[in-house]
């Protein structure tokens, strides 16, 4: 699929196929496609070019019909700010027709499972940032879709309600809900039983993240010296060398592929009258996405 506006190609050529049941996850800086695809995939934006098909309806010409199977969440709260937890979830239950016979149930079991239930007769928008991050998600399943999508759902809120609220995606994964999920954060990339980098638009890499990154040993190198500035700067000018980072008083090095040799590494080193230590490292996912968007820009330059 393929999505302009105007002279600008926001989304590229991107072919994603993604597993039932899977937390697949959308990595990416901003500007790099990332809602943009997802606002394609729910039908809120219509390609400029390609086809898409979403638990087999063609969008967005069924992206009605998908509605009702589908739940979506936004970075930025959407639900009423002036109503009250309980009753945003009742107007949510009405709009998205869980049958009346089985609203009060299914609103009862999703105030106890989001930790809302002494929060119900709470303003919503007097709710702090992770229990509005709760109720949102629980508003996008109040219909038990099969399809979840989620544009950077944790932007605003604390670590401890973003590993809370992953492990209810995790949940509902496992109950056989397929979730679609963005963000720019790599902890919460690392998470994802698979993954797609994007990067101005382009699916730069896309697959599991620990076989992504296994496919760099012998690339990535950890400096330990006691002038940590002046060995980046030393290695950065070096042709083979993608990128090296600061990481409190060690530097973590990437090297292009065919470039792995830590002798050459050293001597650089060396000629600069640095006394450093070098050690070859186990790559992650942030090597994974500088490698992926490296090669990328290579390959468009």
């Amino acid at each position: 699929m393929t999505r302009r506006f105007g002279d600008l190609v926001a989304v590229n050529n991107v072919d994603l196929t993604v597993p039932k049941s899977c937390v697949y996850g959308f990595l990416g800086p901003n500007g790099s496609g990332k809602s943009t695809t997802i606002r394609m995939l729910c039908g809120l934006l219509t390609p400029t070019a390609g086809d898409i098909e979403v638990l087999g309806y063609r969008i967005p010409d069924q992206a009605e019909a998908l509605k009702r199977k589908m739940g979506y969440m936004t970075q930025r709260f959407s639900l009423f700010e002036d109503l009250t937890v309980r009753e945003n979830l009742e107007f949510l239950a009405a709009i998205q027709d869980v049958p009346r016979a089985e609203q009060k149930n299914r609103i009862e079991t999703l105030l106890r499972e989001y930790h809302l239930d002494d929060r119900q007769k709470q303003m919503a928008g007097t709710l702090s940032g992770g229990q509005k991050q709760r109720l949102a998600l629980a508003g996008a399943v109040i219909h038990k879709p099969e399809l979840l999508l989620l544009d950077e759902p944790t932007s605003a809120v604390d670590p401890e309600s973003r590993r809370d609220f992953w492990e209810k995606l995790f949940d509902l994964a496992d109950a056989g809900t397929t979730i679609l999920v963005s963000t720019h954060y790599m902890d919460e990339a690392e998470r994802c039983h698979r993954l797609a980098i994007l990067d101005s638009g382009v699916l730069v890499a896309d697959g599991e993240p620990a076989k992504m990154a296994a496919a760099l040993v012998g690339r990535t190198f950890q400096v330990t010296t006691t002038q940590p500035r002046k060995a980046q700067a030393a290695l950065l000018k070096e042709s083979g060398v993608v990128s090296v980072a600061q990481i409190g008083n060690e530097l973590r090095v990437l090297v292009g592929e065919g470039n792995s040799i830590p002798a050459h590494l050293n001597e650089v080193l060396r000629s600069a009258g640095l006394d450093a230590v070098l050690q070859v490292s186990t790559p992650n996912l942030e090597d994974v996405f500088v490698a992926a968007t490296h090669r990328s820009h290579l390959e468009h330059a």
